[in-house]
């Protein structure tokens, strides 16, 4: 698979305003802009695809740029607020007029993100947006798929999985952080009410406890008391960033340890700080490091994945592995500079039609392609992933399993 690899030395510039960079070879640097979630709720998965972003902008600097100038990208810190997100990219468009965007970090943002982007006409490749049918601007492009109907791929693709082992879950509680992309995997739509709640029901499992929480909850102890008293085989907690930790903790203060459970998008580090607490949790994924997976890709993706550690491990990450959130944002970075090299320009019509005629090559997901009929959604990559020994490893579907998905060994 060929990587599109043509930025150079990356400038991140944070909240303060300031920034900097390298001096362009020729003429003045191109500017990509975003914000990103370096403070708040989503800044420790924020942290992921800073990292992400300034190793791909230096790489693609090194290799002389994008239409032989170098590239900055000017990072504000949205502070994980969406509200804060609009006006954030209104002044990059408007005020410091970059020449480029990408998107920020989880749907609510990316969707903000991408009401400017309309507005403006400017393409928006973006990484990780999972409310597929409200991302019906044609110029935005994902980083991540999970198809064009996640609400209704996520569960069954989970539930397939589980069904396999010996005594399959016959009991599930449903624990939903009501931000938009989870509460979408939970619930659906307006228009189509398909999620994990009704499918679990088809299914023919009881759904024994059924909780919507408030994205700010800072008390876990009543839906822990909730999910031990009702005694599920499953817990499939449709949250993201600490929600897993935080419910697994206040669990484990009332000597409660689920038999096996699911969560949707969590901060991939801090479960493994947890130890035995967290051991066979399940998560989606999009790309791990597994070897047979590295081996596949070849000795570019290896790279990437060793130099990501390193820079993650200088920033002091609690979890410094190249896994799903970063290449997500890696696909994105990629998607950008195709659309710039392929139309050779700056002209963001130019790029967005560049991108639907031609899509692109990615060192993780392969060649995409880009159908506006389906919002651009490719078709899914996504598999499973569980903690075994303190380590995320891919075990589903079998045919890109690293190792054989089981129950919890405590």
């Amino acid at each position: 698979m060929a990587t599109i690899l043509l930025l150079f030395t990356v400038a991140c510039e944070a909240k303060s305003g300031s920034d900097s960079g390298a001096q362009p070879s020729s003429g003045e640097p191109i500017v990509v802009g975003s914000t990103l979630s370096l403070s708040g709720a989503f800044a420790a998965t924020g942290a992921i695809h800073k990292i992400a972003g300034e190793q791909f902008v230096d790489r693609l600097n090194a290799s002389g740029g994008l239409l032989g100038r170098q590239v900055r990208w000017t990072v504000r810190d949205d502070e994980s607020d969406q509200a804060k997100v609009s006006t954030l990219y209104e002044q990059l468009i408007t005020q410091d007029r970059v020449d480029l965007i990408i998107g920020p970090y989880a749907t609510p943002n990316i969707l903000s993100a991408m009401a400017v982007a309309q507005r403006h006409g400017y393409t928006l490749p973006q990484h990780t947006a999972v409310l597929a049918p409200l991302m019906n601007y044609d110029c935005q492009f994902p980083g991540w798929s999970i198809g064009p109907k996640p609400n209704e791929f996520v569960p069954n693709q989970l539930f397939d999985a589980v069904a396999t082992l010996p005594n399959p879950p016959a009991k599930v509680a449903i624990l939903t952080n009501r931000n938009g992309s989870t509460d979408f995997i939970s619930y659906g739509s307006e228009a189509d009410p398909t999620g994990a709640v009704s499918i679990a029901k088809q299914r023919g499992l009881a759904v024994v406890a059924e909780v919507r929480y408030p994205p700010a909850t800072t008390d876990w102890a009543p839906i822990a008391a909730q999910v031990r008293d009702a005694a599920p085989d499953l817990v499939v907690n449709n949250g993201l960033g600490v929600d897993p930790v935080n419910l697994l903790q206040a669990m484990a203060q009332l000597g409660y340890k689920p038999p096996l459970m699911f969560s949707l998008f969590p901060a991939p580090g801090p479960p493994l700080g947890l130890g035995g607490t967290s051991d066979g949790m399940l998560s989606v994924t999009q790309f791990e490091p597994d070897k047979s997976t590295l081996d596949r890709l070849g000795p570019e993706a290896t790279e990437i994945v060793d130099e990501f550690k390193n820079r993650a491990t200088a920033a002091k990450l609690p979890y410094t592995v190249f896994e799903t959130q970063a290449a997500a944002s890696w696909t994105a970075w990629e998607i950008l500079a195709a659309a710039v090299k392929g139309s050779n320009g700056t002209d963001q019509k130019a790029m967005c039609d560049e991108l639907h005629k031609s899509g692109t090559d990615t060192t993780f997901n392969g060649q995409l392609t880009f159908d506006p009929n389906v919002n651009n959604f490719w078709p899914p990559t996504q598999a499973l992933k569980q903690i075994q020994s303190s380590n995320w490893v891919t075990v589903w579907p079998t045919d890109r399993a690293a190792a054989p998905l089981r129950r919890p060994t405590g």
